[in-house]
């Protein structure tokens, strides 16, 4: 084939992601594996049996239309004026993708030109980092640095330059559990405003904040025609493998964002729309519920890991927590997880690959805590025979 490499240089070195590395290293040991965020259980039976119902009556069997089925739409306006008092044209401003990768991937696609900068949180959801080389834009990283993990809003004006075009946001923020607050969040739309930046927002986990609230970025003072916003279903339900997701935005920006998401999987996940239409209309208790249930999952394994001897960086949201292994004579979390399932029989992820700067979370490793008590419980009891 010659001497020229067949991987498109964009995506060089990327490779195999962390989380097929070690959910496959999880599987080859036995080990418990509080890698990859994904429950171990799954989510309401009203909710699964709404998908069945829709299986068997041949809803969603042969192709749904484009945006998604009108039903979801629906269903996603009515949750964003529920929760936020936002209102949104379910024909024209929600756009269904297969999950909320997709919806990134689709919204990068459509947004950036060759050269463009998009400043996003370091350490970086993976996914990020691959959709934008796809784009032929270039990454800047805002890093949040432990033990706070707060955004420098000085340092992201500092970041800002002509060739700026997007901000990624993510919060509740994918690995480090920090939730922006209203008055960072204010502060970011007065420079997305002031410089006219388009934002994308990440708030897959805006029903899991433990401490504080979500505040949608969407809402502030000229947001809305410059926001796309996306979620799914899959971590608020615990139906991760049925990869439905959602944008909501401007006419314009869901329209950009649906040229590009039809060259991808034009549609997808049928049936499960159906039920997922129904998810979304649960009472308030379910969510109330939900969020308890994984804040007591969440201190379960903070004092697990803390008595452990990790230092704990306490998340005010997601699925997982992050620590520092230096307490432990530990310094290289790649080697330290790689290592960890042959010592004890339980998968982590080295937070070190959500960086630029490796060196930054060189000792960072973070575990998820979305899984059922008694494996939480045999988890910590592993890690400190470790």
């Amino acid at each position: 084939m010659g001497a020229r490499p067949l991987l498109n240089r964009r995506l060089a070195g990327m490779g195999t992601t962390i989380f097929a590395e070690m959910s496959a290293l999880a599987t080859a040991t036995g080990s418990i594996n509080l890698g990859q965020g994904f429950p171990d259980t799954d989510g309401p039976e009203e909710v699964r049996e709404a998908a069945v119902r829709a299986l068997r009556d041949g809803r969603g069997n042969q192709y749904p239309p484009g945006p998604g089925i009108p039903e979801l739409r629906a269903a996603v306006a009515e949750h964003q004026q529920r929760f936020y008092g936002l209102s949104y044209d379910p024909d024209r401003e929600v756009l269904v993708t297969a999950g909320a990768t997709e919806a990134i991937a689709a919204a990068l696609l459509a947004l950036l030109e060759p050269g463009d900068e998009v400043i996003a949180f370091e350490p970086f959801y993976d996914s990020y980092a691959a959709c934008i080389a796809m784009a032929g834009a270039v990454r800047v990283p805002l890093t949040l640095r432990q033990p706070a993990f707060r955004p420098d809003l000085d340092e992201l004006r500092s970041l800002i330059t002509p060739r700026t075009r997007l901000l990624l946001i993510n919060t509740p923020h994918n690995p480090t559990g920090t939730v922006l607050t209203a008055e960072e969040l204010a502060a970011i739309a007065e420079l997305a405003v002031e410089h006219d930046l388009l934002v994308i927002t990440d708030e897959v986990y805006e029903h899991l904040v433990f401490t504080g609230a979500h505040h949608p970025l969407a809402a502030l003072p000229g947001m809305r025609e410059r926001t796309v916003a996306i979620s799914s279903a899959g971590k608020t339900f615990s139906f991760t493998g049925w990869k439905v997701g959602w944008v909501t935005g401007s006419p314009e920006l869901v329209a950009a964002v649906r040229t590009a998401k039809q060259y991808l999987t034009y549609v997808s996940a049928g049936p499960f729309q159906y039920a997922v239409a129904e998810a979304l209309r649960l009472p308030d208790a379910y969510y109330d519920d939900f969020r308890a249930e994984l804040r007591r999952k969440r201190d379960l394994l903070a004092t697990g890991l803390a008595d452990a001897g990790f230092r704990v960086f306490e998340p005010q949201g997601t699925y997982f927590i992050t620590t520092d292994i230096t307490p432990l004579g530990e310094k290289d979390g790649i080697e330290f997880c790689r290592e960890l399932p042959a010592r004890c029989g339980v998968v982590a992820i080295p937070n070190a690959v959500f960086y630029d700067n490796t060196d930054i979370g060189r000792s960072q490793v973070r575990f998820a805590f979305c899984k059922r008590e008694s494996v939480l419980r045999e988890a910590v009891e592993r890690l400190r025979g470790r």
